[in-house]
């Protein structure tokens, strides 16, 4: 049996693993060590009495991928920008920010809503974490929603479906995860979330008050705010601008020049700012714990998630899957932009079954190459391109298209995280609640994603200025 066809039979089964249940860390992991075997053994002729020798060569080969992998300095960003997530919520700068938005914002229609969304927008630039986010504004914005008489449904679906701004307004851990699985630049990469983490974040406010302004007794604006009580409002915010300045300016000088350090330093930077916050605002040491617990279990999941893939990986080399996979996709002659488009849809309806980690980890050493090849490949110029762009910017572009279906999958059933995480923080609503409240921002996403196929300057003006 060819190297290829045994890739094609075990990709097969992870998959079924993971549909019946599995975990895709542990899928991934027990998939790629069979694979590995299997591989060998069929080198050696699939000789019984070489069996031993291909299950030891696989485990040595396996054992080498977490640490060879995990030991990269860039990966080190990812528990920094989850922490900085969770003490700015114990220094009680998400409740500052919320209550900022509401005064600035609520006079529209369906203003407490829009103000939701562009609150999590801002806490979303300080925290890498779309759960986290979830969590923290199903305490904080749905009560302040249900008070004035929203739906509970809608109210949480707007919480769930602005949790996943996290996932592309830098600091993102998925950004970080993609950057280092294709091998780009990570700076670059989360500079290039910022515009299209904001865009999707405007889409989402208008969707809320072209239905306040068409379905009657929708999301009462709320009024009676003066100028002063506005103006008053910021300085509790303004943290978040700082911490977001501050990476900034580690990740790219705007002043020119070279940048003054590395995203990894700068998350590090970010994460000492908010806890300085924190302790000023009275942070004890119980929330402390608190903070530093929930950054270690989200980490060590990620962690895990990009150990098991790894190795999953690492068979997908041998059985060269990606290879021929780009092969066949360069071979076809539909248009090049409706593969893009198949591939994204191919990604929505993968992600109704899997976790965003994990499908990106599983996908990416398999697609990223046939998109690339796609293009004219890694090194051509924007002029030889077919997207009109040259190989690093196409990856940068491809990068949050990917990331932002990763959103996406965020909200869809039936394992939506983000409308797990909002039904269990609120125990008048159910999953299906939320899921029933998320529906309406499935279109929002289709035309942010379309509108980023279309218009890639939009991902790829800011990055061009590095």
């Amino acid at each position: 049996m060819e190297p290829i066809e045994i890739g094609l039979i075990v990709s097969g089964g992870m998959l079924v693993l993971v549909v019946l249940g599995m975990r895709v860390a542990f899928a991934a992991g027990l998939a790629g060590l069979v694979g590995l075997i299997w591989i060998f053994w069929a080198k050696f002729g699939y000789d019984p009495g070489r069996f031993g020798k291909a299950v030891t060569v696989a485990v040595k080969t396996a054992g080498q991928v977490p640490h060879s992998k995990i030991s990269s300095q860039a990966l080190s960003l990812i528990p920094t920008f989850i922490l900085i997530g969770y003490l700015a919520y114990y220094a009680g700068l998400t409740k500052a920010l919320f209550e900022a938005a509401k005064r600035w914002l609520a006079w529209v229609p369906g203003g407490l809503a829009v103000s939701t969304v562009f609150a999590t927008a801002g806490f979303a630039a300080v925290s890498g974490a779309s759960v986290a986010t979830s969590a923290v504004f199903a305490r904080i914005a749905i009560p302040e929603m249900l008070k004035i008489g929203y739906d509970k449904r809608f109210a949480a679906g707007v919480v769930a479906a602005g949790g996943t701004l996290a996932s592309l307004i830098p600091p993102s851990a998925i950004l970080v995860i993609y950057a280092i699985i294709v091998e780009q630049d990570v700076g670059k990469l989360l500079l290039a979330g910022f515009i299209p983490g904001a865009f999707s974040a405007l889409i989402y406010g208008l969707l809320i008050i072209g239905m306040a302004l068409t379905i009657k007794g929708f999301g009462p604006p709320v009024s009676g705010f003066t100028w002063r009580e506005r103006f008053v409002s910021l300085p509790p915010a303004l943290p978040i601008l700082f911490v977001v300045v501050t990476i900034i300016f580690f990740v790219y000088n705007p002043f020119g020049g070279d940048a003054w350090g590395t995203p990894t330093e700068g998350g590090a930077i970010g994460a000492f700012v908010v806890f300085l916050m924190a302790l000023y605002r009275g942070m004890r040491w119980a929330e402390l714990k608190d903070a530093l617990l929930e950054t270690a279990k989200l980490s060590v999941m990620i962690f895990t998630i990009i150990w098991g893939v790894l190795i999953y990986v690492r068979f997908l080399g041998f059985a060269d899957l990606p290879g021929a996979f780009a092969d066949w996709i360069t071979s076809l002659t539909m248009s090049p932009m409706l593969i893009l488009v198949c591939i994204l849809l191919a990604y929505a309806v993968l992600g109704m079954f899997m976790d965003a980690i994990g499908m990106l980890l599983l996908t990416l050493p398999v697609v990223y190459p046939a998109v690339m090849a796609l293009n004219g490949g890694e090194a051509v110029s924007a002029a030889e391109s077919t997207f009109g762009m040259s190989g690093p910017m196409c990856a940068i572009w491809f990068g949050i298209l990917v990331v932002k279906m990763a959103e996406f999958c965020l909200i869809t059933p039936p394992i939506g995280l983000n409308c797990f995480v909002v039904a269990g923080v609120r125990d008048d609503l159910s999953v299906q609640d939320v899921f029933k409240g998320v529906t309406p921002f499935f279109i929002a996403d289709a035309i942010t994603i379309a509108l980023l196929v279309s218009f890639p300057a939009i991902v790829l003006w800011l990055p061009s200025q590095v």
